[in-house]
């Protein structure tokens, strides 16, 4: 179970906006972390708490493939990602580093600043515990989960073979 704040974004975030270009000269995750979604919001590694989750809107994560993106959204402590809509690339890079993320456009849709969610990525549910609602989406795989709870897909197979 995921509980969080809600940071929420809206349609077409792409990985500049995420971690914007200037900084991937480096792969220090804290480093990264510190500029996640500043030209967006200029405080807002800042401003989050552990756990906290974004949401975006439609085709969170276009742009370009580097996984840069989601490491600096899971290295500045963001918990799950929710959106209407991802970029395949995005959902994928996402999966390989163990970042959550889930496609539920109501609960996109109804999420407003500030707002505590519930994610059960396992029962496939997002509930928004200031609006007392509750929505509905398909849950990840079993696979997806263990990939998740690995800490990501290299730590997955170094586990599993």
């Amino acid at each position: 179970m995921i509980k969080g704040k809600c940071w929420v974004f809206g349609d077409n975030i792409n990985t500049d906006l995420i971690i914007p270009a200037r900084y991937l000269n480096t792969t220090d995750v804290a480093e990264l972390a510190s500029h996640c979604m500043e030209d967006e919001d200029l405080d807002f590694a800042k401003k989050i708490a552990p756990g906290d989750v974004i949401v975006g809107g439609e085709n969170f994560g276009c742009g370009s493939s580097r996984e840069h993106a989601p490491i600096a959204i899971k290295g500045a402590g963001i918990s799950c990602v929710i959106a209407k809509s991802f970029a395949r690339i995005f959902f994928r890079n996402a999966i390989n580093i163990g970042l959550p993320i889930l496609e539920c456009p109501e609960a996109a849709a109804e999420a407003q600043p500030g707002d505590e969610v519930e994610v059960d990525i396992e029962a496939g549910s997002v509930g928004n515990l200031t609006r007392g609602r509750t929505h509905q989406t398909a849950p990840f795989p079993k696979e997806m989960r263990e990939i998740i709870a690995a800490g990501g897909l290299m730590s997955f197979v170094k586990k599993n073979v």
